[in-house]
């Protein structure tokens, strides 16, 4: 299992809360500051995953949606990306279709670079 599946999932299943490890930090020092924006992971399984994920972007939020339960050809995945698009317009932000299995929506003041990085 790759890097990318561990932190976004495989389709052999799905991830849950207590499947992501916490990672320490080491000495960083966060001086108690709280973020104003998270990157949020979701599963899209039907039409109704669509509501919290576009909660999160109009809340300023980052969502990286795991797609891999529809092929991009599936008319319910259509439905779906031409909501999820709208939202992306509607808040000024940004969403790409990484490969077959995942989609990234963000919020105004986000963009997502079109060019991978390394090789």
């Amino acid at each position: 299992m790759g890097l990318m599946s561990k932190i976004f999932g495989d389709a052999a299943g799905t991830r849950r809360t207590e499947d992501y490890i916490e990672l320490s930090a080491g000495d960083l020092e966060t001086n108690g500051v709280e973020a104003s924006q998270q990157v949020r992971i979701a599963n899209i399984s039907d039409k109704q995953d669509v509501i919290d994920i576009k909660d999160a972007v109009y809340d300023g939020d980052i969502v990286v949606a795991d797609i891999t339960r529809h092929t991009t050809k599936d008319r319910t995945m259509e439905h779906i990306s031409d909501e999820l698009k709208q939202v992306a317009r509607e808040v000024g932000g940004d969403i790409v279709q990484k490969d077959d299995d995942q989609l990234i929506i963000t919020p105004a003041g986000v963009s997502i670079s079109r060019e991978r990085l390394g090789r």
